[in-house]
């Protein structure tokens, strides 16, 4: 009695977070190996980087109840890498860019990403999903996707018409459908139900009927966990003088950080406990990734729907996400073969329903109505990465907010006072820069050329360096026409 209120001392919250991680376990399972499968991975390495984004990122600070794995937002990408690549040099970019991710944190840039436009990271994360509810249909169907995305959408006519006429791709993808379906529908089912996640029950639904009725589709392959991890050796490093290889890392680096840190801003509003650190997240999730490196598995994020299911599950500490990496890594090492038995059309289902869920339909509409501009950079976005590819559709991006930012910024009114004898009074508020340098100096130029000119600089906040000097060499040529020399009040604080 006495171990156990010691014990119960020690750790206060141990029943809800022990509770919490068996919710978050039987949320994760299916959505690891379903991930795993969809980006071209044996399903074992999607289990390893649960496990290591529960036990080793679990452990690390930053935020406590946030839950980190393999991410259906990274999906696209790593599907790219490995058919690119090939899987050997995967652990080596996931590696590289959890030590990127060590860096920053350590450089305390962790903040920064909390700066990037939210409409590019909506953008993005609609470009993924489009891209992957496209590949998925192909997996439900049963037939090869092609690799790019925007051959992936356009190719989904043809692939309709010759599923209509296989009886298996039509079986397949029925089983696909009904996944689906049980998602959707499953959350206006009872609450004592729903105890039960929803996409374990769809996985476990479709695994029984195509036991019962016997159902001729493809089911998981399954290799063996410590078949599956293979360390990336020698020659794999030898790939790091590859310019393409450099550039997935970045993008990798980049993409799973903002994922995070977003999702850790969007676990903060669920619930009362400690706020996220951002840069020691930052270094929980590099310390995660360089570990799925070396055992050269997935990488990792922190995701959004496991974090959520363990605040609801009542979860305190840091204690459940723990937990949830042990279940899993229990499954993995006692009932692999349970694997196989899942059919790749159930998994599909789940990944086109999480598809669905990054893109943020509810918003365009509204965001159209007040702010058109950021409308238009998320569905730039959007649209680059199904039409390019991830790391460039995101630049692309991030290049609009910078140029609109900008334009924003500069924002600059020019008034005339003419009162018919005396100088012309030209006053210029706001910020001059160079994107207005065109307007200042047409309005400057329509000026009467035979009458003296005073140009008051006081109202402006900023001036930059092309501004200035374009001024002044407006001010000389206005000057030499024969009129008394234009008089400049200049800015109250000097501006570069």
């Amino acid at each position: 009695m006495n171990a156990i209120s010691k014990g119960s001392a020690r750790f206060p919250h141990l029943r809800q977070d022990f509770t919490a991680s068996l919710v978050v376990f039987l949320v994760a399972l299916p959505l690891c190996v379903g991930v795993a499968v969809a980006s071209g991975v044996p399903a074992e390495l999607g289990l390893v980087t649960g496990i290591v984004g529960g036990i080793v990122t679990g452990l690390l600070p930053g935020s406590s109840l946030q839950v980190s794995g393999p991410a259906a937002g990274l999906t696209v990408l790593v599907f790219g890498t490995v058919d690119e690549y090939g899987l050997p040099a995967l652990g080596v970019i996931v590696l590289a860019a959890g030590l990127l991710q060590l860096a920053m944190g350590a450089l305390k840039l962790g903040g920064w990403f909390r700066a990037i436009s939210l409409s590019v990271v909506e953008g993005m994360l609609a470009g993924i999903g489009l891209v992957l509810i496209a590949g998925q249909l192909y997996s439900a169907a049963g037939i090869e996707a092609p690799a790019s995305g925007i051959d992936k959408i356009t190719g989904l006519p043809g692939a309709a018409v010759d599923a209509l006429g296989s009886t298996e791709a039509l079986t397949s993808l029925a089983l696909g459908a009904g996944t689906v379906a049980v998602l959707v529908l499953w959350r206006r089912l009872p609450k004592r139900v729903r105890t039960v996640p929803g996409a374990l029950a769809a996985v476990g639904l479709a695994t029984a009927v195509t036991a019962v009725f016997g159902l001729s589709v493809a089911t998981v392959e399954v290799n063996g966990l410590l078949d599956s991890v293979q360390p990336p050796g020698a020659d794999a490093f030898g790939e790091l003088a590859s310019v393409g290889i450099l550039g997935t890392i970045v993008a990798f680096t980049l993409i799973a950080s903002a994922e995070s840190l977003f999702s850790a801003a969007a676990v903060d509003r669920l619930h009362n406990g400690p706020r996220t650190e951002y840069n020691k997240e930052l270094m929980a999730q590099g310390a995660g990734n360089t570990v799925c490196g070396l055992l050269g598995a997935l990488p990792m994020t922190a995701v959004i729907v496991r974090s959520s299911a363990n605040v609801s599950a009542g979860a305190r500490t840091k204690a459940s996400r723990v937990m949830h990496g042990v279940w899993l890594l229990l499954f993995a090492a006692l009932l692999p073969s349970v694997l196989a038995l899942i059919p790749l059309p159930a998994l599909a289902g789940i990944l086109v329903h999480a598809g669905w869920k990054l893109i943020p339909f509810r918003s365009i509409v509204p965001l159209w109505r007040d702010h058109r501009g950021e409308a238009l950079i998320l569905v730039v976005t959007a649209v680059s990465i199904v039409a390019v590819n991830m790391f460039e559709g995101v630049l692309i991006g991030l290049a609009l907010s910078v140029v609109k930012t900008a334009w924003e910024a500069s924002h600059l009114k020019l008034e005339v006072v003419d009162k018919g004898a005396g100088p012309v009074q030209a006053h210029l508020s706001g910020n001059a820069t160079f994107l207005r340098l065109p307007k200042i100096l047409e309005s400057l130029e329509a000026l009467p050329q035979d009458r003296p000119v005073e140009l008051d600089l006081s109202g402006l906040h900023h001036l930059d360096h092309a501004c200035r000097t374009a001024l002044e060499n407006w001010a000389e040529r206005h000057s030499a026409t024969g009129t008394d020399p234009v008089k400049v009040t200049q800015p109250a604080t000097a501006a570069v």
